[in-house]
């Protein structure tokens, strides 16, 4: 039997699952990961536990699996993305902690960018619009912050990478220091129309070049395990960020299929091909994952609170103790009684892109319950993930495509039947969830499959995918339309005047 190891570090979490060559589960293993709120629209990790954990459930998975380094394959990295790592080439001790994805504090810097009239160049090169989400001002803000940090980048004695090149780095030992297409692209610095760093953006932004990665296909040859970590040297030979893996793993690899992953946040992607289009509904256009050196592009629209929600109503309400109840509670009630909930905790992702809206409960009476209140907060992942969609499908139409016609559906919360149900009716579509809901390890496993031989083509992989359920809308469209426009009413509230 073949094995492949998928290495998962995510927002919340560090993961890694063995998998067989069908691409079914063998085992796995998981860890949390400590959040860090220095202040209000700051998120940080400490990329040391990053490490730790994620070496930690590597070896439990291969632990529970039985089996050893030498009957592994090859290691798929996939990772959040955006998190900006800043290290020491010679220690290995990164210089501060990460800046995670969700991070706000170089707003100011992308506001000047924006102000000096670089939004239309920035998006040409690569897709993406001025936004402190990406890696590119967050590491200009440790530059800029970090005492010595420039001197040391412009000396070449720092490394930057995201997550995955941190990742990396730690599991060669420091022989390689490389990223993929697919992450680099979310770093506001990388040209997607050559796959090079663009030297006119790292100058804009005041970023040495000795401080970048080298850029991989994410099917590639990325080094080798040290032999000492785990129990063997093991092949790296996939990686991509965890949106563009999830795309990988829906075998979603032709113009105009389309995916959604509903996780901390959720992300929603449809594959353009080689085409490079660029959006006038508020999206972003990214690298996808590649097999091979032809670039090729996926639409995306990222929702900044979705699962997050539900973490909420258990943390911050104490609505309830433990995240698998909230199903539960919402179906105690019929429907929302009127309650909408916009929970833009920092701000407002695609398609609006309001960095000052704020979280709104509105349509409360006397009669409103903590479970409507849950109805509405679930609901509210649907309600964003609709407005992602129609946007999505504005542009497709407009380039010449058609509208897309199925959902497929993964991440922690596509498990839960009464969202997918509410998704598929605010949609129109079907709304498809594959037999293996964890695309994101499963794709990165795909990466380094291919990389390693184990598959031939991403055609052997279309034909290993299989739905485990397909939810068909059940509301008029009238009444769905209904509801998306008391939506955007409520989002309108969310955001604060002047």
């Amino acid at each position: 039997m073949t094995y492949l190891l998928a290495l998962d570090q995510g927002t919340s979490s560090s993961r890694s699952i063995v998998f067989d060559e069908r691409g079914r589960i063998v085992a796995q293993a998981q860890r949390e990961l400590p959040q860090i709120y220095p202040r209000p629209g700051w998120v940080e990790h400490d990329p040391r536990e990053i490490w730790r954990t994620q070496l930690a459930t590597a070896q439990d998975a291969l632990r529970e699996a039985r089996i050893t380094a030498q009957d592994v394959r090859a290691l798929g990295i996939t990772n959040q993305r955006e998190t900006t790592v800043l290290w020491n080439r010679r220690t290995g001790q990164p210089v501060h902690h990460a800046i995670v994805w969700q991070d706000r504090r170089a707003e100011p810097a992308c506001a000047q960018l924006r102000e000096q009239g670089h939004a239309a160049a920035i998006q040409a090169k690569t897709g993406l619009l001025i936004d402190a989400y990406f890696s590119g001002t967050k590491l200009q803000w440790l530059l800029d912050h970090v005492p010595g940090a420039r001197d040391a980048a412009e000396a070449g004695e720092l490394a930057f990478g995201t997550v995955d090149s941190w990742l990396i780095w730690q599991l060669t030992g420091g022989k390689r220091h490389v990223t993929d297409v697919s992450n680099a692209s979310r770093t506001m610095l990388f040209n997607v129309h050559t796959n090079q760093w663009d030297d006119e953006l790292l100058q804009l932004l005041r970023i040495p070049r000795a401080l970048m990665p080298e850029v991989l296909p994410s099917a590639s040859d990325f080094g080798a395990t040290d032999a000492a970590l785990l129990g063997g040297p093991i092949a790296i030979g996939g990686v991509a960020g965890d949106q563009q893996s999830a795309l990988f793993g829906q075998a979603c690899f032709t113009a105009g299929m389309a995916k959604n992953t509903y996780g901390t946040g959720c992300f929603m992607l449809m594959h353009t091909g080689s085409r490079f289009q660029k959006s006038e509904n508020g999206l972003l256009t990214t690298s996808a994952a590649q097999a091979g050196r032809s670039p090729e592009y996926a639409m995306e629209g990222s929702v900044f609170v979705g699962g997050a929600v539900v973490q909420w109503l258990r943390d911050g309400l104490r609505a309830i103790s433990a995240s698998s109840e909230v199903q539960a509670l919402a179906e105690s009630v019929p429907d929302s009684g009127g309650v909408m909930m916009v929970p833009a905790f920092t701000g407002l992702g695609a398609p609006y892109w309001k960095p000052d809206a704020r979280g709104t409960i509105t349509g409360l009476t006397r009669g409103t319950t903590i479970a409507h209140i849950a109805r509405a907060a679930l609901e509210s992942i649907a309600y964003q993930s609709a407005a992602l969609l129609a946007a999505m499908s504005r542009d497709a139409v407009a380039a010449g495509g058609a509208p897309v016609s199925e959902l497929r559906v993964d991440g922690g919360a596509c498990v839960n039947d009464l969202l997918m149900q509410f998704q598929a009716d605010l949609l129109g579509i079907p709304v498809v969830r594959p037999a293996v809901v964890e695309t994101t390890a499963l794709g990165a496993a795909y990466l380094a499959g291919l990389a390693s031989g184990v598959y031939a083509s991403t055609d052997e992989l279309s034909a290993l995918w299989q739905a485990e359920r397909r939810f068909t809308p059940t509301l008029p469209r009238s009444q769905a339309e209904s509801l998306m426009a008391r939506w955007e009413h409520a989002v309108a509230q969310a955001v604060l005047p002047g």
